[in-house]
């Protein structure tokens, strides 16, 4: 049985799985299902078609299922999608879809959103991503595996941020972060490779070494882009990690940050 404080108000078309437990004036809306294991804290709301999963922890004031700050948006049913063990800190705000986008935010498992970070309509976020104190997504932003993102950044609608990539605190990102990149600035420029963030996520050195000449390859100031991905590809691209790197850069409509 879930463990409901007697001040909350829980409607009753939610769904609650069981040793959930809603904290203190928190209110939970009635298309809303959370899993077994999930915390809700005081005063947190939770709304919209939004499914949450296994042992998530929902932190005090924060707002999960919001309706998406989108002037297109009228009203529609949209959903959000949440998985297991996420950390949602407090006054961090995540969104449901568009119609415009597909319906619906998606997010995986084991991610960090802290105080007042931001995750607009249709964003698709991967696992292991941390977003700082007041990072914040515009809509439509996809965000892979293993990524950071600091503090007070911000990313353009429609962004890619790659796999294992560190935004700067303070970068205002309006280009895709290649895979594996650090990047910051206004407006966000690649500043080298994620050697700190590949070591943590047990990537060998050799395999870094071999990501950095990669990225030199590609992204060299004196050589098209075209030129740099068929460099890179012919000298490493059996490599698993360079050959992701590709495809992410060549898969790029808004262009890379450089």
């Amino acid at each position: 049985m879930a463990d409901i404080h007697p001040t909350a108000v829980v409607d009753p078309g939610a769904v609650l799985e069981g040793d959930v437990v809603i904290g203190p004036y928190a209110v939970v809306g009635d298309k809303v299902t959370i899993g077994e294991g999930t915390r809700v804290g005081a005063h947190a709301v939770i709304s919209g078609e939004t499914t949450i999963g296994k042992n998530n922890r929902i932190h005090s004031f924060s707002m999960v299922g919001g309706v998406p700050q989108d002037l297109k948006h009228n009203g529609d049913l949209t959903r959000l999608t949440l998985g297991d063990g996420n950390v949602v800190r407090e006054f961090a705000t995540i969104h449901t879809g568009t119609l415009d986008g597909g319906g619906e935010t998606r997010i995986g498992n084991d991610n960090f959103f802290m105080a007042y970070s931001h995750v607009a309509h249709d964003c698709r976020i991967g696992n292991k991503v941390v977003m700082a104190n007041c990072a914040t997504l515009a809509g439509h932003v996809a965000v892979g595996d293993f990524a950071v993102l600091g503090g007070l950044s911000g990313v353009h609608q429609f962004a890619r941020i790659g796999e294992s990539s560190f935004v700067a605190a303070g970068a205002m990102v309006s280009l895709d972060v290649p895979p594996f990149s650090r990047v910051g600035g206004d407006r966000a420029k690649l500043l080298g490779v994620n050697a700190l963030g590949l070591k943590r996520r047990g990537i060998s050195a050799e395999t870094v070494a071999v990501i950095k000449r990669a990225i030199r390859l590609i992204f060299k100031e004196d050589t098209a882009l075209a030129d740099g991905l068929e460099l890179a590809e012919a000298e490493l691209g059996e490599t698993p990690e360079v050959a992701r790197l590709i495809e992410f850069v060549r898969a790029s409509s808004r262009g890379c940050c450089r």
